[in-house]
């Protein structure tokens, strides 16, 4: 990761710190190198398994931890807790690991409050960022969201089929994550919406 790209004066959940978040997102660029043709057959698969990954490096290198029990882990909020905190954890003890392609829009299968992480990723197939690096991180949001963030987004779908799954959707997204950005790379910029390199298509430099 580039160190100079972390924003040490975000506020962060109790005990998490930008050495553990760092650390976090290297081991999702690192370990997903190998499964980008995942994201071109199903992207949205894709970004579950970059907040699940990340969900598994801040358990190992953070004092936030998954439940022990896999089959309860994987149906319940939140993703991690404070170790030590009740089950169910309170909000403030809460982490919530998510992933997006996208700059600012954010959904969940929840609208409780606590913390989230939102690992703002890019899959380069051309390692114009990075050699060896095709999934980059180029932006970490970690913010304490309430109830009231969030707007219930209905689902398309129909007895004809299609659509897709309910899900919450957060309110202003832009406005409610400024100031959030623990991490930006400053070798990415946004154009129409999208994240580019600042410099063209020319390899940043080291």
């Amino acid at each position: 990761m580039r160190p100079h790209d972390f924003d040490r004066g975000v506020a962060l959940p109790a005990g998490l710190t930008v050495a553990a978040v760092s650390k976090a997102a290297d081991y999702i660029e690192r370990s997903l190198a190998d499964l980008t043709d995942i994201y071109f057959d199903q992207a949205n698969l894709f970004s579950g398994l970059v907040g699940g990954f990340g969900a598994r490096a801040l358990d190992s290198h953070s004092v936030y931890e998954k439940h022990r029990h896999r089959d309860t882990a994987a149906q319940r909020f939140p993703d991690l807790r404070r170790r030590g905190s009740p089950d169910p954890p309170a909000p403030r003890d809460s982490l919530e690991s998510k992933a997006s392609i996208r700059a600012w829009q954010l959904q969940a299968h929840y609208d409780h409050a606590g913390w989230y992480v939102v690992w703002r990723y890019l899959v380069d197939p051309t390692e114009t960022y990075e050699p060896g690096r095709p999934v980059i991180v180029w932006r970490i949001d970690i913010a304490f969201l309430e109830q009231s963030d969030w707007k219930y987004e209905g689902s398309g779908a129909s007895s004809a089929g299609g659509g897709r799954t309910e899900t919450f959707g957060l309110i202003k997204p832009a406005a409610r994550l400024k100031g959030c950005a623990v991490y930006a790379r400053s070798d990415v910029v946004l154009r129409g919406g999208k994240p580019v390199p600042a410099n063209g298509d020319r390899r940043p430099p080291p």
